[in-house]
């Protein structure tokens, strides 16, 4: 079992190989992290994601155009609780460059931008903002790649990305643990993905107030909900990107837990007080 760690995208990334001769997959996987946060982090400004915002409109290539396209597709399918104009909301509450730079505290607050911006884009791969707008693809974004780093690796073998959290694999049956105040919950993934969103990592002090990075849209701030965290499984790591944020967003843990019931999501949710729910199926 070949194993190879690196960081990238903001966070600590983990590639598995269940190979003989894998280190050209695992090098390969690697670079496509690295390509892939040029093209999309909105803290690198010369990247392609981080022109769209300066310039409101910009032919883009077709890593970034796929991935506006199933931004918006989410967006529409999660009534809007899954946005990707909450980026001037996340700077507006501090988280306006790398989360090792925020993490000590940020200034006072600014005007509470709205999200919910119009995009949109055409055939040719022109994408328009609504002007106001920015977009900020973070989460998905990295989601999307550890899809596309297990695309490339399990192409030698069974394997498994994990890209702070999200985890892709495929190849055979991988056991998964989610850490939880009671202990961790193993979950078993035969292929596909899962994703956890929660507010006991990226938070920080602004004016003396708590904050977090996972945005409202319906308020433009910091989401108000007794769950720390939400972790839900997918037929891939973008999809359940997008879940989890989604159940996170809800806006209790009783309405999370009833809404991957109803989907058949299966999803670990724990709440402030240290509670734990299994919904979706897992028992």
């Amino acid at each position: 079992m070949l194993r190879h760690g690196f960081r990238a995208m903001g966070t600590e990334v983990e590639l598995v190989l269940d190979a003989d001769d894998g280190a050209p997959a695992l090098a390969e996987a690697e670079h496509e992290f690295r390509r892939l946060e040029t093209l999309l982090s909105r803290f690198l400004p010369d990247s392609e994601l981080s022109r769209l915002n300066r310039k409101g409109t910009l032919r883009v290539g077709p890593e970034l155009s796929e991935l506006v396209r199933l931004s918006l597709a989410a967006r529409d399918e999660t009534g809007g609780r899954f946005d990707p104009t909450v980026h001037d909301a996340l700077v507006a509450a501090g988280y306006d460059r790398t989360f090792e730079l925020v993490a000590g505290g940020t200034p006072g607050t600014q005007a509470r931008p709205q999200c919910g911006g119009r995009v949109t884009i055409d055939d040719s791969g022109i994408v328009t903002l609504e002007p106001g707008y920015r977009l900020d693809l973070g989460g998905v974004a990295k989601g999307w790649a550890a899809d596309g780093a297990l695309a490339l690796l399990s192409q030698s073998g069974p394997a498994l990305v994990n890209a702070g959290g999200d985890v892709a694999c495929a190849g055979r049956p991988w056991p998964v643990g989610v850490t939880t105040p009671a202990g961790n919950v193993t979950l078993e993934l035969d292929g596909g993905a899962l994703a956890t969103s929660g507010r006991d990592r990226r938070r920080w002090i602004q004016d003396g107030v708590e904050r977090h990075h996972l945005i409202d849209p319906s308020t433009g701030l910091p989401a108000e909900t007794d769950l720390l965290t939400v972790t839900a499984s997918a037929s891939t790591a973008a999809e359940a990107e997008i879940l989890a944020k989604s159940l996170f967003l809800s806006g209790t843990a009783e309405q999370a837990a009833a809404e991957a019931d109803e989907r058949g999501t299966p999803t670990v949710l724990v709440t402030c007080n240290g509670r734990t729910l299994l919904a979706g199926g897992l028992r």
